[in-house]
């Protein structure tokens, strides 16, 4: 092979799949994250007056942390889509951020207030935002990502 020629590596099917599944699940999280900060009342209704007094007591700190794992993860999703190596780091930062906010959750009550039904979808964020992480590596480590 000489130096003008250059190898690609096709994009298999199944990254557009993750990368739309990723775009949609984390789309949800930004919708989330919008409507709960601009106190949307409709939106807000779903949740009892202590829960939404939790959100609103939360410090500075955790609005950032908060803030870095939505649209962290909605960054990722669009960089996997566009085959950028970066969604891993992406994902991986949203990750991190959501692994505090769930130390901070345990710690503050919030994970009490919010009961079973917060503790499953907290389930579901991890391991979904963990295998975001790790397909976004593993994509990067064939050469799909760059």
């Amino acid at each position: 092979m000489t130096d003008t020629m250059k190898m690609t590596t096709s994009t298999p099917w199944h990254l557009w799949a993750v990368g739309v599944l990723a775009l949609l699940w984390n789309g949800y999280g930004g919708y989330d994250y919008v409507m709960t900060q601009t106190n949307n009342a409709a939106y807000l209704a779903q949740y009892t007056a202590e829960q939404r007094a939790y959100f609103d007591s939360f410090p500075i700190w955790m609005e950032a942390v908060w803030a870095i794992g939505v649209w962290g993860a909605v960054l990722g999703s669009v960089l996997l889509l566009l085959r950028s190596k970066w969604a891993f780091h992406a994902f991986l930062a949203s990750l991190i951020a959501f692994a505090v906010s769930v130390v901070y959750g345990q710690m503050s009550g919030g994970s009490a207030l919010m009961g079973t039904t917060g503790m499953i979808f907290s389930a579901a964020i991890f391991l979904l935002g963990l295998g975001f992480v790790m397909y976004s590596r593993m994509m990067t480590r064939k050469g799909v990502l760059r």
